[in-house]
């Protein structure tokens, strides 16, 4: 999780901080991803689809991430979680929940619930560093001020 925090930590001014980093079988690094949906004006621009299409070309497998893991700072949203079950993931690890949109356990669990594919599912791994990126960048963008709601 620490490597996908400093991938957040990279992520275009303007985008919320997101970083994604997918392991290969050996525990090798395959592929990465930030955020870039607003410095791309992509709606896909999301850390988690970034981190699939370095991952599948690393392997060189087209489309399977079979005996994978995702390491990402933020709960996936359902079209995250949905591609990533696409991608036949094997576990998906997450550090902050997200209560509105969060599709491995918060609103939806498509990873459990998934009548194909299934996928082992962590959260909550060094929560409060990731909640804190996500803090910091909606206090900044309300101008400065802290919220006790979340994000």
């Amino acid at each position: 999780m620490r490597r996908a925090i400093d991938i957040a930590r990279t992520t275009p001014t303007g985008d919320i901080p997101v970083g994604a980093v997918i392991l290969g079988p050996e525990g090798q690094e395959l592929g990465v991803g930030t955020n870039r949906r607003e410095t791309d004006a992509d709606p896909i621009g999301h850390a988690e689809i970034a981190a699939i299409k370095q991952a599948t070309v690393a392997l060189g497998d087209a489309w399977r991430l079979e005996n994978c893991t995702l390491v990402v700072t933020l709960e996936p949203c359902a079209m995250c979680a949905g591609a990533l079950l696409g991608a036949r993931i094997g576990r998906i690890i997450y550090g902050a929940a997200e209560p509105k949109t969060g599709a491995c356990g918060s609103v939806w669990d498509l990873p459990r619930e998934s009548p194909l594919h299934k996928a082992e599912v962590l959260g909550g791994v060094l929560q409060e560093e990731c909640e804190a990126l996500l803090k910091d960048f909606f206090a900044a963008l309300r101008g400065g001020g802290q919220s006790e709601n979340a994000f």
